[in-house]
């Protein structure tokens, strides 16, 4: 594995979003002196926040899975996941509802899963769900620490035993074909399939190994930090402090410093000087780029995912029929998702999650008030160059009136606090005017993906998600650890590291696995 050359003592993060606070404690962890500069006045990045009359919202992820990740990182500096972050494991993860009027509540308990897939759908479609979940278990065993827990300089870094087993459980084929061995019920495929957003793809179209994201959250368990989805990165941002870890809050990185192919120091828009044996570059992917001077030459333009519109409710009542996370599908699906990634429009019969969050903490609203949130992918600016501030407000009303007619509310009993669209993300300077990155096509997959160490420059590395491993909490916390390893190499005692389970039991480390 290629390492940066030369000292490393002294290191400048760029950005405080999750995957830079991992790369900070794990590097602080390895003994190095690290500062971390954020142009917000809070940690979080994509994590974002925001407060109104009384209601805390989380305006980026809302979904945590595998928090054995989140346990690894706390503990490179000594630290706890059940003294940082208190978690609530949900259950149901997911109560799925349909156009059809049925219901399913997605449990990540195998037997209580086959139970209610067996009420749902008959004894055949039960025992597929057993013989699917163990493929999927199957799948994450062989891609974690092979393909998305560890660096890999070039594509022959695949070539080993693991990538064949990958090929004979059909990771290279696609994901709705694989899923659809095991499941013949369309609504049920659907629950195993829906992730593929998060890739940024159709599931006729993404890659079969990437079911493993079905694995992180129907088998590994959703989890919610008390306090909100926020209170991850403050966990991290508090770990990170008590460690010795130097913040620059509300402070942009302006420029680097160069002496030949080295960065020397960061120059802040507030005019300080951070001198550095070597940075992480955790900012969104064209910033990292514009930082280092240029952006490496590729054989593909590169692809950004699709977007997505947020919108943030306060509701009375109690919300009956709606879970902690409620999948609301339409009766169209393939059509969705051409609408959406093929044709560059908005949904004409959209699928969108909704989270409840006061079902799992009641002090995020006022007492007796609930704050829903709706998400629902659109396309990005570069595939649909729409006028957001001029259509948004209209769009957001059509998409009230859609939750409201397939839970039966009236409109008018909810107020809107907060919207998030397109022109909100590119505003807050994410390419696209997207926040989930890159898509997840073949050329930008594994080795494929932009690499975190940039030949151009021997001491920056590059973490978050528009870099190896990819998009979701767990991999923008991989890329921090594998970004950090970039810069000290692997340690030594990882063959002897345990993580914290998804259960919250110390387990061994699954990137410790050489298979």
């Amino acid at each position: 594995m290629r390492t940066v050359a030369g000292r490393t003592d002294r290191i400048v993060v760029i950005g405080a979003g999750l995957s830079g606070l991992a790369a900070a404690l794990h590097l602080a962890g390895r003994g190095r002196e690290v500062t971390v500069v954020e142009r917000a006045p809070v940690p979080g990045g994509r994590a974002g926040r925001h407060d109104a009359h009384g209601h805390r919202m989380d305006t980026g992820p809302t979904v945590l899975t595998m928090p054995g990740i989140v346990g690894d990182t706390l503990a490179a500096v000594g630290e706890s996941l059940a003294d940082r972050l208190p978690l609530v494991r949900l259950d149901p993860a997911y109560r799925a509802r349909f156009a059809d009027g049925t219901t399913l509540d997605v449990h990540t308990d195998a037997e209580a899963m086959t139970e209610a897939v067996h009420t749902f759908a008959g004894p055949a479609e039960a025992a597929g769900y057993r013989r699917l979940r163990r493929w999927l278990t199957r799948l994450h065993d062989v891609e974690y620490a092979a393909f998305i827990a560890a660096n890999v300089d070039s594509p022959l870094g695949l070539l080993t035993p693991r990538l064949a087993r990958l090929a004979a459980l059909g990771g290279f084929g696609r994901w709705d074909r694989a899923v659809g061995r095991f499941l013949r019920d369309e609504r049920l495929r659907r629950i195993f399939t829906f992730q593929a957003l998060y890739a940024g793809l159709a599931p006729r179209r993404a890659l079969a190994l990437y079911a493993v994201i079905a694995y992180m959250d129907t088998v590994g368990g959703v989890y919610f930090p008390l306090g909100g989805m926020r209170a991850l990165p403050d966990a991290l941002a508090g770990a990170a402090a008590d460690a010795g870890i130097a913040f620059r809050y509300a402070t942009a990185a302006a420029s680097l410093e160069r002496r030949g192919r080295r960065v020397t120091a960061v120059r802040t828009d507030r005019g300080e000087r951070l001198a550095c044996d070597a940075i992480v570059l955790s900012c969104d992917l064209p910033e990292a780029y514009r930082l280092l001077g240029g952006t490496p030459r590729r054989p593909w333009r590169l692809r950004f995912a699709p977007s997505a519109v947020v919108v943030h409710l306060a509701a009375p009542g109690a919300w009956a029929g709606t879970g902690h996370h409620t999948l609301l599908f339409g009766q169209a699906w393939e059509a969705a998702f051409d609408d959406l990634v093929r044709d560059g429009r908005l949904m004409r019969d959209p699928s969108l999650l909704l989270t409840r969050p006061t079902a799992t903490d009641p002090s995020l609203a006022p007492p007796g008030r609930q704050l829903v949130s709706l998400l629902t992918p659109v396309p990005n600016l570069n595939d649909g160059p729409f006028d957001w501030d001029r259509t948004g407000p209209a769009y957001v009303r059509e998409l009230i009136d859609v939750v409201a007619g397939r839970l039966g509310f009236a409109p008018s009993t909810v107020d809107t606090l907060h919207v998030l669209t397109p022109a909100d993300w590119r505003r807050q300077g994410l390419a696209a005017g997207t926040p989930f990155s890159l898509a997840h096509t073949f050329p930008q997959t594994g080795p494929f993906r932009p690499e975190n160490l940039p030949r151009a420059v021997d001491n920056a590395v590059l973490a978050g998600c528009g870099t190896v491993p990819g998009v979701g909490v767990p991999a923008a916390l991989l890329s921090g650890r594998l970004a950090a390893d970039r810069i000290t190499g692997v340690p030594a005692d990882r063959t002897r590291r345990t993580v914290i389970g998804p259960d919250h039991q110390r387990v061994p480390d699954p990137a410790s696995d050489p298979r």
